[in-house]
């Protein structure tokens, strides 16, 4: 296998600082962790993007967060037809087994699969319209929502009205798997839409009775 290559450099020095220093300060605790398993009270389904963080953002310790992260933050409908399906494998194992409290769906802004998306439907990218562009049939999953931004004419908006359609779908999304609506009408588990502002720093929750996100 002569394509696996050793570890860049940099990254071999940030784990020995990390194993000397966060690690052994809290030894203890990740021992724990391995011993007795993780008990996270949510699961975060976020983008893929670098530039968001979610345990930065809630502040949260090794153990709290189950993660999921694809492009776009998208959850596709239940379709149990065979196919790998990566997020919907996650759901249900952060459902069924784990039991978490709450399933939380963060977009962001400047999403780069979002704009995508928006390029798609278009027709200014030829290139996910192909049918093995991996990202653009992802895409697919979003594109009945662009005729509710359709109409914008700023650009910026445009965008950013579709990341956050993007985490209303997925929400709608997850209520189509049975377990996630009998957990939910079980009153065990609870959805959240959330969309951050990478920039400023701002994090927006979404309001279902009057289909908006505000300030949090």
């Amino acid at each position: 296998m002569e394509f696996a290559k050793p570890l860049p450099g940099y990254l071999v020095t940030r784990y020995h600082g990390w194993k000397a220093t966060s690690y052994e300060e809290n030894k203890g605790w990740y021992r724990r962790l391995a011993t007795e398993g993780q008990r996270p009270r949510a699961m975060v389904i976020s983008c893929c993007d670098s530039r968001v963080h979610v345990t930065s953002i809630f502040g949260a310790d090794q153990g709290e967060f189950f993660i999921h992260r694809n492009i776009a933050n998208l959850v596709p409908p239940f379709q149990p037809d065979g196919d790998h399906h990566g997020t919907s494998a996650t759901v249900e194992y952060a459902v069924t087994v784990l039991k978490v409290a709450h399933l939380i769906v963060l977009g962001h802004s400047q999403c780069g699969g979002v704009e995508g998306c928006v390029n798609m439907c278009n027709g200014h990218a030829p290139e996910l319209e192909a049918k093995d562009s991996f990202v653009g049939r992802w895409m697919d999953i979003l594109k009945p929502k662009y005729e509710l931004v359709r109409d914008i004419e700023d650009k910026e908006e445009q965008l950013r009205q579709l990341e956050k359609q993007a985490v209303v779908a997925s929400l709608e999304n997850l209520m189509s798997f049975p377990f996630v609506e009998k957990a939910v009408q079980a009153g065990t588990l609870s959805l959240h839409g959330l969309w951050t502002d990478i920039g400023e720093g701002g994090l927006q929750c979404f309001d279902p009775k009057r289909e908006l996100f505000t300030q949090v």
